[in-house]
């Protein structure tokens, strides 16, 4: 990904990802450490520190030391990108629909 990734294709390429979008989901029902994540997922403890890195440069998760260990969890305004992005074109996709009606109204006179 390059550096001029806008906000929405970092979130995107991150949760394109199925075992990055199961860790996310699995962190939005709590912290977790990379061991207590390893051990909910098929997957290697390296692996599973690639897609939590993913997630972090997103923005979607963040990592706090506790004592020895980091323990992830959602950074609930990491997704705030794609709702405003979402929101853009839920605003274009009524007004076209809105039209639409109108339209269908006028023909069924």
């Amino acid at each position: 990904m390059s550096m001029s990734a806008t906000a929405e294709q970092k979130i995107f390429h991150a949760l394109a990802d199925p075992s990055r979008r199961a860790i996310f989901e699995s962190l939005t029902r709590g912290e977790a450490a990379v061991n207590e994540l390893t051990a909910r997922f098929a997957i290697s403890q390296p692996a599973v520190s690639q897609h939590l890195s993913a997630l972090k440069e997103a923005g979607l998760v963040r990592g706090e030391r506790d004592g020895r260990r980091v323990v992830y969890r959602v950074e609930p305004a990491g997704l705030q990108p794609l709702t405003d992005w979402i929101r853009t074109y839920q605003a274009f996709w009524t007004d076209r629909i809105e039209r639409l009606e109108a339209l269908l109204e006028t023909l069924d006179r």
